[in-house]
């Protein structure tokens, strides 16, 4: 093959890996194998190994392979890159429409709104289509050259996907870490001992400052494109279309970027990824609101640090900082023992927090936690707020290091620590195996009681409480041998209270088998579980002689939770509660399908969003199931039914626009009684 061939076949093959790269790292939506791409790789590995005198900078195979760098030199911006003013809440995002209006003279005021990515900002500069350098924002002004490193990223192109490139293209944009990448790298810290990132920023920074380029291109970060220094050299004028063009040339962007008409679309559009912000994959701090038209941009222009043009509405902070002042020991219902920290009150994503779960005695020293430590919290939507860690550079030496209890610190039992049957070591779980011990009692009850399981309404945990403290019950089963002249002298109760609270009790003695055997509290077997094992062996005398080879054939039952099973009924004391149940006349439903209905939802696809009123998210599914039916988690253009509850999310957008058929939760309770 002579030269001039050589060169046409390289080109093509950076072309054409380039074109899969953009697809697999900017699209998400690869069309060719993972052995196919490497074929290809291969094949432009070894015509440049042959021929080095042809290998070009922008070529695939020259992502990573430089000497590690000794220190960064500057990068000056040749257009400032400025930070943004922040809007706090709702009036301060209105008082900058306002502004707005004023200004330009016009009422109606188109913005381009964006998520606000809680990365590192980042300038890429392009010549005729080719990276030449790439560096962080800094002040504003000047930054670090990390051109090295960010062309180890496969979603920054080496080379535009564009035949006639602008001569000079200067980009922004963001380095993050998606979620999943960030937990996976302190999985991987954890098992060599180093220290852990406290958030996935943080990791993106670390990871993109590597003086080893080799390391940056292990820590798969991401680069998403928000703009350019200079609308002319894309020739568009409105920063919606920018963002188009962004992805033409090979970049990724936001697919949630929207144009907002007025105040009342900006606000709306804040509120939708507010309500989506934990369910995406990557962090966000806030949303990015910019006049979309780059003419008014100009007219605006700048102040000393931040433009006009431009504002981000910041969420609360999902972190705070505060002083650990003590860790407290929770016994759950099934003896679980769980580390949580006392914390100085501190409000974090809009919540006043004052505890914060710690797991488990090897995270606290996986972590370093001490008593006294300013700690780093966070909570993620409605999760429980989290410790992540300790703030070392404010220790004054006084900290003092936890220590597990031996002793169940409600009953004073001995405790013991859970052994890993599958990995046959001592797990991380310590737990009270007293039965009687007052807080398991509770807990239990209190499951027992709970809306998935018998529903009974109006024995909420300060009466369960006074109840076991006063020797009434020792057992879910002793709920129905409590007599009325008991109840009417606990606390808060009153003749007519004690009356209703009985008779919900004794309307809770029907119950279908599903609800039950959820009520019992099985470990690791929720509702969904819990209707499958009725479903599959129809009564409580099969599931309690199921074996474990029987067991693992149920779809969604592994080996953990058939031994759990298998374990619980093996348990004379459970055994003792179901038996005294029975002998109180509960009456156990056994699940029946009738042959009209079984096959009524078959080949329909339900979808369900908002809080519904009349029952669970749970029972709503095993409805669908029940009749044949299959329950998705997100909308597609496969889905038949979109049923919405009240403050229905993002979901119902998406149904609207695909065509889907949305539908009430009072015409879905109409279809599943038909």
């Amino acid at each position: 093959m002579i030269k001039k061939d050589y060169t046409k076949r390289l080109e093509e093959l950076r072309e054409i890996i380039d074109y899969h790269n953009y697809r697999y790292y900017v699209l998400d939506n690869p069309d060719i194998s993972d052995g196919e791409y490497d074929l290809l790789m291969r094949e432009l590995m070894d015509l440049e190994s042959e021929h080095p005198e042809l290998v070009t900078p922008e070529s695939p195979t020259q992502r990573v392979g430089a000497q590690p760098a000794s220190t960064f030199p500057p990068m000056t911006h040749r257009i400032s890159l400025l930070s943004l003013d922040n809007a706090m809440n709702i009036d301060e995002l209105a008082a900058f429409h306002q502004r707005v209006v004023k200004w330009l003279g016009s009422e109606t005021i188109t913005y381009c709104c964006e998520p606000k990515f809680d990365g590192l900002a980042i300038e890429l500069i392009y010549h005729k289509g080719i990276l030449i350098q790439g560096g962080t924002r800094g002040d504003g002004f000047i930054g670090e050259d990390v051109t090295q490193n960010l062309r180890t990223l496969r979603s920054i192109p080496l080379k535009l996907m564009e035949h006639d490139p602008p001569g000079l293209l200067e980009v922004r944009g963001e380095i993050i870490m998606y979620k999943s990448a960030f937990d996976e790298l302190n999985r991987e810290r954890t098992a060599k001992g180093e220290s852990l990132f406290a958030n996935p920023r943080n990791a993106a920074a670390g990871s993109l400052r590597q003086l080893d380029s080799s390391i940056t291109a292990s820590r798969s970060l991401v680069f998403f494109a928000y703009g350019v220094s200079e609308y002319t050299a894309v020739g568009i004028e409105s920063q919606f279309y920018i963002l188009d063009k962004l992805k033409n040339f090979g970049f990724k962007i936001n697919p949630e970027k929207k144009l907002c008409t007025g105040l009342e679309e900006v606000v709306d559009f804040v509120e939708h990824m507010s309500s989506i912000r934990e369910k995406l994959p990557y962090e966000i701090d806030g949303v990015v609101v910019k006049i979309d038209n780059i003419r008014d941009q100009e007219k605006l222009g700048t102040k000393a640090r931040a433009p006009r043009w431009v504002i981000a509405y910041k969420f609360p902070p999902s972190q705070a900082t505060t002083k650990l002042l003590d860790i407290k020991v929770q016994v759950g219902r099934t003896g679980v023992l769980t580390p949580v920290a006392v914390l100085k009150p501190v409000k974090v994503g809009g919540v006043v927090v004052s505890r914060a779960t710690l797991h488990n005695e090897d995270e606290i020293k996986r972590k370093d936690v001490r008593i006294g430590d300013t700690v780093l919290i966070q909570r993620a939507g409605d999760v429980i707020p989290e410790v992540v860690g300790p703030v070392v550079g404010k220790r004054s030496g006084d900290e003092m290091a936890f220590p597990m209890p031996q002793a169940c610190p409600e009953c004073g039992s001995p405790v013991v620590r859970d052994f890993d049957q599958a990995k046959k070591t001592t797990g991380v779980i310590w737990r009270c195996v007293n039965m009687s011990c007052p807080a398991i009692i509770k807990q239990g009850i209190a499951h027992f009681a709970s809306k998935d399981a018998l529903d009974i309404d109006g024995l909420g945990r300060k009466i369960i409480d006074q109840m076991v403290e006063k020797n009434l019950v020792q057992n879910v089963a002793d709920i129905y041998g409590l007599r009325y002249e008991q109840v009417v002298r606990l606390d808060g109760f009153a003749e007519k209270s004690a009356s209703n609270l009985l008779n919900s009790i004794a309307e809770s003695k029907k119950v279908s088998l599903e609800r039950f055997i959820y009520a019992l509290g099985v470990p690791h077997v929720g509702f969904v579980k819990a209707r499958d094992l009725a479903m599959r062996f129809g009564s409580l005398e099969a599931i309690m002689l199921s074996r474990f080879d029987d067991l693992i054939t149920v779809e969604g039952i592994g080996r953990e939770i058939a031994q759990s099973i298998v374990g619980f009924f093996s348990n004379q004391e459970n055994l003792k509660v179901i038996e005294k149940l029975r002998l109180n006349n509960l009456n156990i439903q056994n699940p029946s399908r009738p042959v009209k209905n079984a096959t009524k939802f078959t080949g329909k696809i339900f979808c369900f969003t908002g809080t519904l009123l009349s029952m669970t998210r749970a029972a709503a599914k095993a409805k669908v199931e029940n009749f044949g039916g299959r329950v998705a988690s997100s909308v597609s253009a496969k889905l038949d039914y979109l049923v919405v509850g009240s403050n229905p999310g993002s979901k119902y957008d998406a149904a609207q626009d695909l065509g889907v058929s949305i539908i009430d939760e009072e015409k879905f309770l109409q279809l599943t009684q038909g």
